[in-house]
């Protein structure tokens, strides 16, 4: 049983005999002939793993997560009922069209980051229409492959009780991501502090 020992964390998460134990293992074991030191990890490392993180978040701000939703491609619906655009015989002549239409509202760059094809639009757009005859919100419909579905939030309740089906703005992925960045280096930390100290260094037999 390989006792913890928590009074000094940043120092060793185990006791002096499991120290012990895993220095001699440490000692005896060549590794094929590949010696490894007990070495700290530069802080410059530390500096500049957090500071990817840190920036990888603000660059990102808010498009982790961000889901395409059926009321983005309304617009691209639309325009494929238009005469000019039927008129064209050729897909990627059409889509341009499409997309030319449709270039300067709010969801340009929604629409750049989930580009669809034709034949994208051609499955998508009878559930769409569908949607809009209903005169649903297609804020609250996800486009998942050739399947435009409900969106799964919960989070937020409507003024008749109802829950909103939308991506709130405060949740693009973050809190997911922050759980598991928070997870693995809990876990390297645990880790890497259930080994001997860095204060001592394997011999490798002499």
């Amino acid at each position: 049983m390989h006792a913890w020992k928590i009074d000094k964390p940043l120092h060793s998460l185990s006791d002096e005999a499991t120290n012990e134990a895993d220095k001699a293992l440490w000692e005896n074991e060549d590794l094929g002939g590949m010696t490894e030191d007990n070495n700290r990890l530069p802080m410059p490392v530390v500096w500049l793993v957090a500071l990817t993180i840190i920036t990888a978040f603000a660059v990102t701000f808010p498009l982790w997560g961000q889901r395409p939703t059926a009321a983005i491609y309304a617009g691209y619906v639309k325009a494929m009922n238009s005469p000019e655009v039927m008129a064209i015989q050729d897909d990627n002549v059409a889509i341009k069209k499409i997309i030319q239409l449709n270039i300067g509202g709010p969801d340009d760059a929604k629409l750049e980051r989930h580009p669809v094809t034709m034949d994208d639009l051609r499955i998508i757009k009878p559930q769409i229409e569908a949607l809009m005859a209903k005169g649903v919100d297609l804020e609250e419909y996800s486009v998942v492959g050739d399947h435009v579905v409900m969106a799964n939030f919960e989070g937020n309740k409507k003024a008749d009780g109802t829950p909103e089906r939308k991506q709130p703005w405060w949740d693009k992925g973050y809190f997911i991501d922050i759980f598991y960045l928070s997870y693995f280096f809990i876990g390297v930390t645990i880790l890497i502090k259930r080994l001997p100290p860095h204060t001592w260094q394997p011999r490798h037999h002499h």
